[in-house]
């Protein structure tokens, strides 16, 4: 029966720091900007060549 409270004792614990890690990556700022990753993709990067197309055709 020890054991159980042992182990409830630490799962709390554990959920302390996950929720006091979340809290701090919120406040530093990690989630403010949900709308660039999204449309990254479609902006052409510059200074960048295009890959050559070196395919044979037959």
């Amino acid at each position: 029966m020890s054991v159980l409270f042992i182990l409830i004792a630490a799962s709390l614990a554990i959920a302390l720091l996950f929720l006091l890690a979340f809290i701090w990556s919120v406040k530093s700022g990690q989630y403010e900007d949900d709308y660039t990753p999204s449309v990254r993709i479609l902006f052409d990067e510059t200074g960048k060549s295009k890959p050559v197309n070196k395919t044979k055709s037959i």
